[in-house]
């Protein structure tokens, strides 16, 4: 039930984002009473407010008392946000730029320290490790390394689609999905692996994620090393101030 609500407030969300940058609300200041805007919707006042409150959350509305649900224009103008979780995919799109794969590698293996330190299991435990080189308008992009503890896998994995996202690959076979992820940002330089990856000089400079991804009981389920090299996708932060 609560994966079901979860999903369900995310399609409100998507409708609800649609609206404010494509739809009818596009041109909009601001957002009708909640009345309206759920009519409109086609659904309760209690699935809005979920929706609202995740939208404000997000910066890409303001509520006021007096004043209303005002629509943050400068927010929503951007195209990827490093604050919230965006597929790759997506996020070369909303770059403006065409999407592809270079190619995705699978394996299992022997977990490393700093993988099994994020994980909480024990270095040298069987994980598995997809690889995976994306790119933007035909150019690389965005290399990962997501890591699976085999022990989270419940069933068989051949014929598993690891074209899909990793998040696909935790729902479906370990029955399980982030709730949430902490990420070190650092720089970092191409090392020969990475420099023939990308296709530039080593020591080039590139954008490191160290991202642990953890269930809604707070079990990391996921590590994942990702490198961004400098023109393949954009990255903006929202902070609000306290």
């Amino acid at each position: 039930m609560a994966q079901h609500m979860t999903q369900e407030s995310h399609s409100v969300r998507t409708r609800l984002l649609e609206a404010l940058t494509e739809g009818v609300f596009a041109d909009a200041q601001r957002l009708p009473a909640e009345s309206e805007l759920a009519a409109q919707l086609g659904i309760s006042r209690t699935q809005l407010r979920d929706s609202l409150a995740t939208l404000e959350r997000e910066g890409f509305i303001t509520r006021r008392q007096g004043i209303g649900t005002v629509i943050n224009r400068h927010v929503l103008s951007v195209a990827n946000r490093m604050d919230i979780e965006v597929e790759f995919m997506d996020m070369v799109r909303q770059s403006g730029k065409t999407p592809g794969v270079a190619f995705v590698r699978t394996e299992m293996t022997a977990c490393e320290a700093h993988a099994a330190g994020c994980l909480k299991i024990e270095q040298g435990e069987m994980i598995l490790k997809v690889s995976r080189l994306v790119t933007a308008d035909g150019a690389p992009a965005v290399y990962c390394e997501d890591h699976v503890p085999y022990g989270l896998i419940k069933r068989p994995i051949l014929g598993a689609n690891f074209n899909r996202p990793i998040f696909d690959f935790l729902r479906e076979f370990c029955e399980t999905e982030p709730f949430m992820d902490l990420t070190d940002v650092h720089p970092s330089a191409a090392d020969a692996s990475l420099a023939a990856l990308f296709r530039v000089s080593q020591g080039t400079p590139l954008l490191f994620l160290d991202e642990v991804d953890y269930d809604i009981e707070g079990k990391p389920i996921l590590y994942s090393a990702q490198y961004y090299i400098e023109g393949g996708v954009s990255h903006t932060v929202m902070r609000k101030k306290l």
